[in-house]
């Protein structure tokens, strides 16, 4: 599996261009915005969009999602259907946040725990992380030791969980009972900032070091 890294909106939100390289269908994770430069990513690695697929609710990872899918005429797969709230509140947080106006949309098909979503020949395995939302989801791939957490955990921090429906216990638990039972081996992409590994994070995190726990 590859991939591609498409910073968008204000937020420098890390939209991903992900694809099968034997297939060359691929995925966008978390268009927040910038269609253009998504679109332009995706000829320039002369891939074939298939399906959009959402971690969570937030604009900066959803703003672009149905007029990109609507161009493309290609399914909007995820989040969990607990972040329904945060789909339908789009007009309002586009407001609140000084985005473009974003309609309150529906996803093709809402995600469970234990899903897989295919990438052509590769398989994403989804996990529901809630805690910075409610139905945030995490996409797993097992082959190339590759996650995609959305807002979930960074760098050496983790999502902030000051938002309705948040909590910051279901957020710890996440991470420490779902993320970490991957492997620390795993290279993971989170929704801003650079990329790390849960080894590391399970080292260094000031928020969800093992030493926190023991």
């Amino acid at each position: 599996m590859k991939y591609q890294l498409i910073p968008v909106t204000p937020f420098q939100q890390n939209c991903s261009l992900i694809w099968c390289d034997q297939t060359m269908k691929a995925a966008v994770v978390d268009p927040g915005g910038n269609i253009e430069r998504i679109l332009e990513e995706a000829a320039k690695n002369k891939v074939v969009v298939e399906k959009v697929l959402l971690t969570h609710g937030h604009i900066d990872h959803v703003g672009a999602a149905k007029s990109l899918a609507e161009q493309l005429n290609v399914p909007i797969i995820g989040p969990h259907k607990a972040d329904e709230y945060w789909l339908d509140s789009l007009p309002k947080q586009s407001q609140h946040f000084g985005f473009v106006h974003c309609d309150a949309f529906a996803p093709t098909q809402y995600l469970e725990d234990g899903d897989d979503v295919t990438v052509g020949n590769q398989v994403l395995k989804v996990l529901h992380c809630p805690g910075h939302t409610p139905g945030h989801v995490v996409f797993f791939a097992q082959s190339a030791k590759l996650a995609w957490v959305g807002d979930v955990l960074f760098r050496g921090s983790i999502g902030r969980t000051d938002f309705p429906l948040s909590n910051h216990q279901d957020l710890i638990d996440s991470i420490t009972q779902k993320l970490w039972s991957l492997g620390s081996d795993v290279q993971f992409i989170p929704g801003h900032g650079p990329l790390s590994t849960f080894g590391d994070e399970r080292v260094q995190n000031p928020f969800v070091a093992d030493q926190l726990f023991s």
